[in-house]
């Protein structure tokens, strides 16, 4: 039998990283217990491979004994990483739609958690979901993006996304909400004016859902597939909140690909004016025309012809988000500089999984002499450490008899300040 790799706890708070076997170890590092008013939960990212793409993609796994492909294999063994783990929310990717509903769901309803899932548009048969545990939080509200637009023919592409709402189940009436979001974005290296555009309605959708009353957003943790590599432009725009794209090579966007020859550079703009999302990554304001008020309601008969204006946007080269959004995981191993890997199979071994959250910003009052503040934003306790290739391959890559999936789940503990 294949031998098991050990993977750590890496603890960040304070900027100190302590590494402790993750195994049987719930427990933070005691330099971060230093504060009452928290509220710690902990986010696990899992593409589970689904058996159907598995079976579809069998030259990927041609280093696997067949036995530890056959999914009455793997789930048990999925299911076994999930209980071990605990994590108190679970991102799920390549989530089969009649697995999930025969296996998947009732057996992880059994472990204490609520389950929404978004199946692929078209006939794909697998999806995303999210699932979070009852004790930990309440679900204000479930927001499906489907990715396919029929009457736009660059988002011809059935790829998905998820977003909830959450409420922490603390006793503090003014705890924030917690906003989280799921994805797969489209594999194809050489399409990435798609999974910009993909990227782009989800960061909508996110805008939508955590915006608060008093015009500012709950924390975010996105988390996905985004089948981009770390330092792509695709990457960056997510970590830095804008891009110019002017020049880019469409098969540049996600790194995947290593040759521009012979690749469309990026239209300006990237997606047509009807989809309704702004270069800001933002639903754009209708406004309907003025209508003097009268005494009854108006309706639409009195409208008659109604005038819809998308606010005006001048095109340029330039896209932006307003979150500031930190990465989990550094993509690289401090001493050695060797990248970290979360996919594994005969093709590659590369990072394309991550954990997004929303960063805490330190802000400094304009007079002089003031104290530096953090504002918003969640703090990041801890992660599961991910590993290299040669790790991987020394035990066969992935899937092996132990880890049934060909990618690593990612984990993270988080603090929300009450």
């Amino acid at each position: 039998m294949e031998g098991t790799i050990k993977r750590n706890w890496e603890y960040i708070c304070n900027r100190n990283k302590e590494k402790s076997d993750i195994l049987g170890d719930k427990n933070v590092d005691p330099k971060c217990e230093d504060s009452e008013n928290k509220f710690d939960f902990s986010v696990m990212s899992y593409n589970i491979l689904s058996q159907d793409l598995l079976e579809d993609n069998s030259h990927l796994y041609r280093h696997c004994r067949r036995p530890v492909l056959h999914w009455s294999f793997r789930f048990p063994n999925i299911l076994k990483e999930i209980k071990h783990f605990d994590a108190d929310v679970l991102c799920l990717q390549e989530v089969q739609e009649d697995h999930y509903g025969t296996e998947i769901r009732p057996s992880l309803e059994s472990l204490g958690y609520h389950c929404e899932y978004k199946m692929r548009t078209g006939r794909k048969p697998d999806g995303c979901a999210i699932c979070f545990k009852h004790s930990k939080f309440s679900l204000l509200s479930v927001n499906p993006v489907e990715f396919y637009r029929p009457d736009i023919p660059l988002l011809d592409r059935d790829n998905i996304g998820l977003v909830l709402l959450l409420q922490p189940k603390i006793p503090c009436a003014s705890t924030s909400s917690i906003c989280v979001a799921n994805t797969h974005l489209l594999y194809n290296p050489r399409r990435g004016d798609i999974k910009l555009t993909q990227l782009a309605m989800l960061l909508a959708e996110i805008s939508s859902v955590a915006h608060q009353k008093d015009g500012s957003f709950c924390p975010v943790v996105m988390c996905g597939d985004f089948n981009s590599v770390p330092g792509s432009p695709l990457y960056s725009f997510i970590k830095e909140g804008k891009l110019n794209y002017e020049g880019l090579a469409i098969g540049k966007v996600s790194g995947q690909e290593q040759s521009s020859r012979g690749q469309r550079i990026l239209s300006m703009p990237i997606w047509p004016p009807n989809l309704g999302i702004s270069q800001s990554c933002v639903y754009e304001v209708q406004q309907v025309s003025k209508v003097e008020k009268t005494d009854g309601d108006v309706t639409q008969a009195q409208l008659g012809e109604t005038d819809v204006l998308v606010t005006a946007e001048k095109v340029s080269s330039h896209l932006q988000h307003h979150f500031s959004l930190s990465s989990v995981y550094s993509h690289y191993f401090p001493d050695t500089g060797i990248p970290e890997v979360t996919t594994c199979h005969s093709r590659s071994a590369i990072t394309v999984d991550y954990i997004f959250y929303s960063s805490e910003k330190e802000v400094t009052a304009e007079q002089p002499g003031a104290e530096t503040s953090l504002i918003g934003g969640l703090k990041l306790l801890g992660r599961l450490s991910l590993l290299t290739e040669q790790d991987l391959w020394t035990v066969n890559g992935l899937p092996n008899e132990n880890n049934s999936s060909d990618h690593l789940p990612l984990l993270a503990k988080f603090r929300l300040e009450l």
